[in-house]
């Protein structure tokens, strides 16, 4: 369970996770060693997954955002989902309500980029149709959780 000192080195390492362990402690408030053991601990039980860097997509040549929506069928969602999410450009894979079955997020150099991806989705066996919505602006796009 997290405690109020797990809530307030998550909401640190939220907003910065590049800081030191010492400079996290005068933060928070505790030991240089207790925020060792509880980040430890938050890493061991999962509730932190990782450490990366936020990148601009632009800035790497990224220049064309596409949002698929894919209909998948006879029962094979799940693994047309995995085999999708190998793809080098797919960034988020979500299994969804409503008329689609999944929403695949992407990040495409150029557009012939994002024509070949689209021809090879289709060409798996069980993705039966697409639709495809080009990101004009990006109004928000937050990579950090809303804790309160």
């Amino acid at each position: 369970m997290i405690d109020e000192i797990d809530l307030r080195i998550i909401k640190a390492l939220n907003e910065n996770a590049r800081r030191s362990f010492r400079e996290l402690a005068k933060e928070v408030g505790v030991s240089v060693t207790a925020i060792i053991n509880k980040i430890k601990k938050l890493e061991d039980a999962g509730a932190i997954k990782g450490y990366i860097p936020i990148l601009d997509p632009e800035y790497f040549g990224y220049n064309l955002t596409a949002v698929i929506a894919l209909r998948i069928s006879k029962g094979k969602l799940l693994e047309t989902q995995q085999l999708i999410a190998r793809e080098p450009q797919v960034v988020a894979v979500y299994d969804i309500t409503g008329e689609w079955d999944s929403v695949v997020i992407g990040y495409f150099r150029h557009r012939e980029d994002l024509n070949r991806f689209i021809k090879k989705i289709l060409s798996f066996r069980y993705v039966d149709r697409s639709v495809t919505h080009l990101v004009l602006n990006v109004v928000k796009d937050e990579k950090r959780l809303p804790l309160f």
